[in-house]
C-alpha cells in the first residue's frame, strides 16, 4: 500500500463512476485488456476485492464502496496539483482546448483560430464541438464558450456580448411559399424542429408563434445538421444572425417577431487564467467572439 500507483488508482475511479470496464477504458485512452490488468493490480496489491463481475458491469463490493470516498479524496487532488501546476506554466506554448456548441465551433471558432494560429504559432487549439455543458472543473476543456452564465465558484466568466438570433429560410423555400413577416403568418407552414420532446414548440410558441406539431417537416437536434436542413429548403429555423449573414442563399423571415437574444459567456477554471498560453487563447477569444457581433 505504501507503492500505489496512480494509474491503477484512475483505473478503480473510472470503473467505478463508469459501471463498465469498457466506458472505463473508453475515458482513460486505453484498451479494456490493459484497464482490467490495473483494476486487477490494485485488487491485488491491497488484498482486497472491489468489484463482483455482473454481466458486463462492475459493480463495487461493499469494500470498494468504502474506498471509494477516500480513492475521490484522492483524485481530487491530483486534478487540482495538475490545475495549480498548469496555471503557473508561463510558456507560449501547447494545446489548449475549447469547448462550444457544434454552430460556434463550426461557423465562428476557425477564423478565430487561423488568427491566433498566425499570432502564436506555438499553441495549438483543440476545438471541442458539443452541445453539452464540458466539466472544466474536470479538465474536460481549458475553457468553454457558453450561453449559461456558470455558477461553480471555482470558475471565472467573462460576458463577451449579447448575441441574437433570428428566424430564416431559402430563398428556394420563400419563393414556393412566399415571405411571412408576421407571427400570424407562420401557422401553417413548414418549420424544422429540433426535438420530439415537445421543448422547441412550447418555445415557438412562447415567442409568439402560432404553431403545432403539424408545422414540423422534419427534426434535428444538431444544430449544423438543422441548419443545413434550413438551407436545402425543408422549412423555417433560428440561427445566429452572424451565421446566417455568412450563409448564402438564406433569407430572414418573420421579420415582425422579436429576435432571440442570449448572452456568450467564455468560461475558465481560476487557476488556468494563470497560464500565459490559456491567457492568450482567451483573450483571442474574447476579442473575436466580441467582433462577430
Amino acid at each position: 500500500m505504501d507503492n500505489l500507483d496512480w494509474n491503477q488508482l484512475k483505473a478503480f475511479l473510472q470503473t467505478a463512476q463508469t459501471g463498465t470496464l469498457s466506458a472505463a477504458a473508453r475515458k482513460l485512452g486505453l484498451t479494456q485488456p490493459t484497464l482490467s490488468r490495473q483494476v486487477a493490480a490494485i485488487e491485488q496489491q491491497m488484498g482486497v476485492t472491489l468489484f463482483e463481475r455482473v454481466g458486463k458491469a462492475m459493480v463495487l463490493t461493499p469494500t470498494g464502496l468504502d474506498l471509494l470516498e477516500h480513492a475521490r479524496a484522492m483524485g481530487a487532488a491530483a486534478e487540482a496539483l495538475g490545475l495549480a501546476a498548469s496555471g503557473r506554466s508561463q510558456a507560449v506554448g501547447g494545446v489548449v482546448s475549447v469547448s462550444a456548441t457544434d454552430a460556434v465551433a463550426a461557423c465562428l471558432l476557425p477564423p478565430i483560430v487561423q488568427r491566433l494560429r498566425a499570432q502564436e504559432p506555438g499553441i495549438a487549439v483543440e476545438v471541442i464541438s458539443s452541445n453539452a455543458l464540458s466539466d472544466l472543473l474536470r479538465r474536460e476543456a481549458d475553457i468553454a464558450v457558453r450561453h449559461v452564465k456558470p455558477e461553480q465558484p471555482d470558475l471565472i466568466a467573462r460576458l463577451v456580448r449579447e448575441a441574437q438570433a433570428s428566424f430564416y429560410a431559402s430563398e428556394a423555400w420563400v419563393q414556393t411559399h412566399g415571405h411571412p413577416r408576421s407571427a400570424e403568418d407562420a401557422a401553417g407552414l413548414p418549420f424544422v424542429g429540433t426535438d420530439r420532446n415537445g421543448q422547441y414548440l412550447q418555445y415557438l410558441r412562447q415567442h409568439g408563434l402560432p404553431v403545432s406539431e403539424q408545422n414540423f417537416s422534419c427534426y434535428c437536434e444538431h444544430t449544423v445538421a438543422h441548419w443545413a436542413l434550413v438551407r436545402q429548403g425543408m422549412g423555417i429555423g433560428a440561427m445566429m444572425d452572424e451565421i446566417a449573414r455568412d450563409t448564402p442563399g438564406i433569407v430572414r423571415v418573420l421579420d415582425d417577431v422579436p429576435a432571440v437574444r442570449f448572452p456568450v459567456w467564455l468560461v475558465s477554471h481560476r487557476e488556468l487564467r494563470t497560464s500565459r498560453r490559456i491567457r492568450v487563447v482567451f483573450e483571442a477569444l474574447a476579442e473575436g467572439l466580441a467582433r462577430e457581433g
